[in-house]
């Protein structure tokens, strides 16, 4: 989509001799695309606390009973043990 917008001399310049960035269209897309990531990731904050789940192994949709739904701390990878050397 064609554009045209005023941006702040002084911001831009600051964007492009960061380096990274070739074309001011680049430094600007960059920009919109760090907006909507933001916005994402604000909708899936929004869960935080209210899903639950549990590690077991049976596929989705198999009859769980009376299983109890909840969240578990994983367990660790390793363990770490102070040898003492």
């Amino acid at each position: 989509m064609r554009t045209n917008i005023v941006i702040d001399p002084t911001l831009m310049d600051k964007v492009m001799e960061s380096g990274q960035f070739k074309t001011k269209k680049e430094a600007v897309e960059a920009g919109l695309v760090l907006l909507a990531r933001q916005a994402a990731y604000r909708e899936v904050r929004k869960w935080r606390g209210k899903l639950h789940w549990t590690d077991h192994d049976e596929p989705w949709g198999a009859d769980l009973g009376s299983q109890q739904w909840s969240v578990q701390s994983p367990k660790p990878a390793y363990q770490y043990t102070n040898t003492g050397t």
